[in-house]
């Protein structure tokens, strides 16, 4: 596994379920093209799985 993932949301939320968007809030996500680097772990893996859709995810070493 990477030691960091770099998510970046690609979509906007409106529309999408409750769930989907208290996901993209939990990640640090508030708007198209924001970007958070995350620790990467099982957790966070789960959260970007939700919101798949919405996000493009990188790999940092």
């Amino acid at each position: 596994m990477a030691e960091r993932l770099k998510v970046t949301q690609i979509k906007s939320e409106i529309g999408g379920k409750p769930n989907q968007r208290e996901t993209l809030r939990t990640l640090g996500l508030k708007r198209i093209g924001d970007i958070v680097v995350k620790e990467d772990s099982l957790s966070v893996r789960g959260l970007v799985r939700t919101v798949a859709h919405l996000v493009k995810v990188e790999e940092i070493n």
